[in-house]
């Protein structure tokens, strides 16, 4: 990020740090009241290693879920856009408002490209409060490991 080569950081170490909790706290005190460094340094350099491993992992999988959604939609709705689908995978909702902005269709257009791939089991339609949103069933998965 420092280098402007990513936008947002990808490697998030606290899931490898709350796995690891008792070592992680047994490393840090080691460190407060031992200064004994070596093996504190080694444990980050593994949750590192682990943390990118598992990113990689994880950017493979959307990329895949991502393609794969590109061409079922294309061959099953003529409303296919690339626009589209990066709507899709921008977060793993959307909702209606978001679709109207970024392909620049009516709120009905949009309602009804929506609802149409809720029914072919792209998405998910939830009502919350007043709201409809549309999670993308796929990404979702991906991102919470269900």
């Amino acid at each position: 990020m420092n280098q402007g080569l990513l936008d947002n950081p990808l490697l998030y170490l606290s899931r490898h740090i709350v796995r690891t909790k008792s070592e992680y706290d047994r490393l840090l005190q080691e460190v407060r009241d031992k200064q004994v460094w070596e093996e504190w340094i080694l444990y980050i350099l593994e949750a590192v290693e682990n943390t990118a491993t598992e990113t990689i992992i994880t950017i493979q999988e959307i990329k895949k879920a991502f393609l794969d959604y590109k061409h079922q939609i294309r061959a099953n709705f003529k409303y296919f856009s690339q626009d589209l689908i990066n709507n899709l995978f921008s977060h793993p909702y959307t909702k209606i408002e978001f679709l109207e902005n970024d392909l620049q269709v009516s709120r009905l257009t949009a309602t009804k490209y929506l609802d149409a791939l809720a029914d072919g089991k792209f998405l998910k339609k939830e009502k919350i409060g007043r709201s409809n949103f549309y999670i993308n069933i796929a990404l979702y998965q991906i991102l919470t490991g269900t």
